[in-house]
């Protein structure tokens, strides 16, 4: 099945590390051309380069996807260099995690629009070319925390991945037929994810938790799954946890 990844062109935003980096050199040394995509150009171009100095296909542009207009930028400039895009990874996100009553509004903000309104914006860009193409794949990055609200302290966080499930889902029925709709739930993985937090006592329940944390190459595996199942298969949700998680 690996035929099936090998030469697809795909987009990962939030490429600059974690689970995007981890994706990125996976499905590359898999033959997939590979877009990364994130704010920090400088790490975009050094995951880059190793992926080409082992053979892979890689290109980087630079996105801030709470920005409309990059965001379509990306999905424009990717289409021009290779004229398809077979994936869209919408991997960028924010877990800023603190109690309700601490009123970090400014937090809330930032997850609300990197979290939702990033991955809406990567499914308004993207959608109309695959529409176009007549195949397309959506893979949208959740969390365990949409199964089960991280309380106290990630509230806010689960509403934005319990938005990100149902967005998955209904966009899976309103376009299906040709284009695949993955929604992709991990639970604890290395990743930066859990450098979020600017609440003090937060910020260490949260590393205390993330101790028993599984290598981010884990979700990778699972997203290669996804895209290299035959056509006519769309695996819907995956969710992926430590053996050793209990939430």
């Amino acid at each position: 099945m690996e035929n099936n990844i090998k030469d697809k062109v795909v987009i990962i935003t939030g490429g600059s590390s974690g689970l995007g980096e981890a994706t990125a050199r996976h499905l590359a040394s898999k033959g997939a051309k590979v877009v990364i995509a994130a704010r920090r150009k400088e790490k975009l171009e050094n995951i880059a380069a190793d992926i080409r100095k082992n053979g892979g296909t890689v290109s980087v542009v630079q996105t801030d996807v709470t920005k409309r207009e990059e965001v379509k930028q990306l999905i424009a400039s990717t289409k021009k260099e290779y004229g398809k895009i077979d994936v869209l990874i919408n991997n960028a996100g924010l877990m800023a995690i603190a109690p309700i009553s601490e009123d970090k509004v400014d937090e809330w903000d930032k997850m609300i629009d990197i979290n939702i309104k990033g991955v809406l914006y990567g499914i308004s860009a993207a959608l109309p070319v695959f529409q176009e193409q007549g195949h397309g794949h959506f893979i949208n990055l959740s969390s365990v925390a949409e199964l089960k609200v991280f309380s106290p302290g990630g509230t806010v966080y689960s509403g934005t991945k319990f938005a990100v499930r149902a967005i998955s889902e209904g966009l899976r029925h309103e376009v299906g037929g040709n284009i695949r709709t993955t929604s992709i739930e991990p639970g604890a993985i290395d990743s930066e994810l859990k450098h979020g937090s600017s609440h003090e006592e937060s910020s260490e329940n949260v590393k205390e938790f993330y101790k028993q944390a599984i290598p981010s190459d884990s979700i990778a595996r699972a997203i290669a799954y996804a895209i290299e199942q035959p056509n006519d298969v769309d695996v819907n949700e995956i969710v992926i946890r430590p053996t050793a998680q209990e939430f």
